[in-house]
């Protein structure tokens, strides 16, 4: 048997299937699309529902505080935001040495082709990131940054990030997919 590491276990997790090749070719129509009424998206700043912030970037991503319940079906693009800000770029920053950021002064995409690229710089840090952890940081207490969470493992950060981005990028394939059969089948019975 081949020797393996907690680390590249972890690693191999997400390498192990290969979602990130189904967003290829992503469309901004699809990035964009909002498959229901009232959808929570990707927006020029001060048209949807997050607080104008000073200072940001001209893309922001719909919010509210408290969300609503029922919460709004989300975009691609919504989702693509919440992970590579939220899941990713947010930890990174804690953890990585990335810059600070958040869900208010993020620049969100303004097409797909960017999302995308965000999305595999954010990966490409957080997979080194958790590299550079070596076997010993992965035991290693998560710290302040993850609130409640503080005194758990950097591990068990690790399988909590690597769920979120299996569970979104699985969200936003069925999306593509609804998005594909709705158009062919529209175009065909048109």
């Amino acid at each position: 048997m081949t020797e393996r590491n907690w680390n590249s276990l972890l690693r191999n997790q997400l390498d192990a299937y290969p979602v990130r090749d189904r967003l290829d070719g992503l469309t901004d129509d699809e990035y964009f699309w909002e498959p229901a009424p009232g959808c929570w998206n990707v927006r020029p700043r001060g048209t949807g529902t997050a607080p104008v912030q000073a200072g940001a970037g001209s893309m922001t991503i719909d919010f509210a505080f408290p969300e609503p319940d029922p919460p709004p079906l989300t975009t691609i693009a919504w989702r693509l935001g919440h992970v590579i800000v939220g899941v990713l770029a947010m930890r990174n920053a804690s953890h990585f040495g990335r810059a600070p950021t958040d869900y208010a002064s993020f620049e969100y995409a303004a097409t797909a082709d960017e999302a995308l690229a965000q999305l595999d710089a954010e990966y490409a840090t957080w997979t080194a990131g958790v590299e550079s952890l070596g076997e010993g940081g992965l035991f290693r207490p998560c710290g302040e940054a993850e609130g409640p969470y503080a005194e758990y493992p950097m591990a068990g950060l690790v399988l909590h990030i690597h769920r979120e981005l299996i569970h979104h990028i699985a969200e936003v394939c069925l999306l593509r997919d609804l998005y594909l059969h709705t158009r062919s089948t529209r175009q065909e019975v048109g």
